[in-house]
């Protein structure tokens, strides 16, 4: 019996995907910063998590990740679009538990039933399925999402609970999603390489009896390589509780940000990017 227990709870690391909560993406997965440059400490909240975001053995984006209000600060990731299926699985992190747990991203179903992990013991630091049920005018909102990447397995791992947000239904689905789906495509043109970073600012509101933050802003900032020599930044911002989304410069966004967050000076990319 107690073989059986350990092929099945082998089975199931070898088929979901791995992610890992780390000291720092400098050191663990710095390839989806330009110059492998994170945002600065400005964004950091008071209890984060840095986690390298990884799938069938291989690292997708990076998220830093707020566990006290149980949403993403922001996802980075770099930007490689393709036509394929939406996934249809939610996965958690369970290092967000405790270190012990395994390096791996694993449905809820797994946790409760081969790992015996209490939802409330999953929940603690992070979000759960129970706590994006029963929403209205708010839905399941991806900071990065799975549309800009290539193939299933990298679509998949963007279906992490800790890469998302409650986001307003109409922005998600309206500018927002027109930003993602047509504005990325055309400012992109040329682009070698686009380095994206998609954050949420922590809003005065909050779901699931009081577990899980609806950020008050939603923004999105991209850094292009035209080639060694020649780069490129946009930014957008959006309330998040009107469908509606301002273009920025890079440096127009980091102004936002630092008056939003009220901190340091914002720096989202190395200076390498260009501010206007």
């Amino acid at each position: 019996m107690l073989s059986l227990l350990l092929l099945q709870v082998l089975a199931s690391c070898l088929w979901l995907g791995h992610s890992e909560v780390v000291t720092s993406f400098e050191s663990s997965c710095p390839q989806f910063f330009f110059r492998k440059t994170p945002p600065n400490e400005a964004l950091e909240p008071e209890n984060p998590a840095w986690i390298c975001q990884r799938y069938k053995n291989q690292y997708y984006f990076a998220t830093l990740y707020d566990r006290s209000r149980r949403i993403p600060v922001y996802s980075a990731y770099l930007y490689q679009p393709a036509a394929g299926k939406r996934p249809n699985t939610w996965l958690v992190e369970p290092q967000l538990i405790g270190p012990t747990y395994p390096k791996t991203m694993e449905r809820e179903w797994t946790l409760l039933n081969d790992f015996s992990i209490s939802v409330e013991e999953i929940g603690k630091h992070q979000a759960v399925l129970q706590d994006y049920k029963n929403l209205t005018g708010l839905n399941r909102g991806h900071l990065n999402p799975s549309s800009h990447h290539p193939d299933s397995s990298s679509r998949t791992a963007t279906f992490t609970l800790t890469n998302i947000v409650p986001q307003n239904e109409k922005l998600n689905g309206g500018s927002w999603n027109n930003y993602e789906q047509q504005t990325m495509i055309r400012n992109t043109q040329g682009c070698n390489n686009t380095y994206v970073v998609v954050g949420a600012v922590p809003g005065n509101n909050y779901i699931a009896k009081g577990r899980v933050n609806k950020p008050s802003y939603i923004w999105a900032s991209a850094c292009c390589e035209v080639n060694t020599s020649h780069r490129k930044t946009w930014a957008v911002i959006a309330e998040n509780d009107r469908d509606e989304v301002e273009l920025l410069t890079l440096g127009e966004l980091e102004d936002t940000l630092t008056l939003l967050y009220g901190r340091s000076r914002v720096s989202l990319f190395d200076s390498g990017c260009p501010r206007i």
